[in-house]
């Protein structure tokens, strides 16, 4: 029996934790049981590790950043979380282009760490480098396929998932995604003109004229990258998750370099065709 629901996400810009939330939160209402969010994307709440019980739904989202799950907060996912035969929920967004091999990766990830995944989800979000890519998803529609999604979910476990139907952690077969395509590496931004397009070390600037020093980009980097005495400066690592430049609420924080601008114009011009959430079950 399902005494409890865990909503578990990685989400820098945040729609990962509004999918990931929308949906833990629906299956927790319909089984009639309380749901919590556990939100790692901040330093600060990668402190602790969290153990699971059988009693328990843990649905774990993140983003794909160049079809995989982001390099940097892979680790968390692999350390953080110890299922302890816990039924789980695989969930990835993606901007729209491709989530390759990030859902895959979850399922696989999540096994590892002892959870026992039943179904997994793949949904598309605005792209956070650009707002003509799949402007306003997930939209209407995509809520009700999270609803179809979740109720499926329900019907599943109260159709006896939650006990194991008598299969035991070590031959619980997860879902297979797009016919068992195994991890890929992760993929290759290209630019305009079709050549990778080398911005790996491309960071947020400030227009000094519209920073009025609130310190939210700072707060809300999820490397902790940006300086907390001089919020211009970015001594750290970036990962080009746009969390500084999508809750700014001044609209001071961009990227201008040419190689990042360049792939960014590649994405609006060949990935604003309607993608479709896919939905898996084992």
């Amino acid at each position: 029996m399902i005494r409890k629901v865990y909503a578990v996400y990685f989400s820098p810009a945040g729609s990962t934790g509004a999918v990931t939330s929308y949906i833990s939160e629906r299956i927790a209402r319909d089984l009639g049981v309380p749901c919590e969010a556990i939100d790692f994307t901040l330093p600060g709440a990668r402190t602790q590790k969290y153990d699971f019980t059988k009693e328990d739904l843990v649905v774990l989202g993140t983003p794909t950043y160049a079809g995989r799950i982001p390099n940097k907060a892979l680790p968390f996912v692999q350390e953080l979380f110890e299922g302890n035969g816990a039924l789980g929920i695989s969930l990835v967004t993606y901007g729209n282009r491709n989530f390759d091999s990030s859902l895959t990766e979850l399922v696989e990830e999540m096994g590892r760490n002892g959870f026992r995944i039943f179904a997994a989800g793949a949904w598309i979000c605005r792209h956070v480098f650009s707002d003509k890519i799949a402007a306003g998803r997930p939209d209407a529609e995509d809520h009700k396929k999270m609803d179809a999604f979740a109720e499926e979910a329900v019907r599943r476990i109260e159709g006896g998932l939650c006990s194991g139907c008598g299969t035991e952690e070590a031959q619980w077969k997860p879902p297979v995604i797009r016919g068992g395509e195994p991890v890929a590496p992760y993929y290759v931004p290209k630019g305009e003109d079709g050549l990778p397009a080398k911005f790996l070390k491309a960071k947020p600037l400030t227009d000094a004229a519209k920073c009025t020093n609130c310190g939210i980009c700072a707060g809300v980097c999820p490397m902790g990258s940006i300086s907390a005495e001089n919020y211009s400066e970015v001594p750290g690592i970036c990962i080009k998750c746009q969390a500084c430049v999508v809750k700014c609420p001044e609209k001071a924080k961009y990227f201008d370099d040419a190689a990042f601008l360049s792939h960014v114009r590649m994405l609006e011009k060949n990935f604003t065709a309607r993608n479709e959430p896919e939905c898996y079950w084992s």
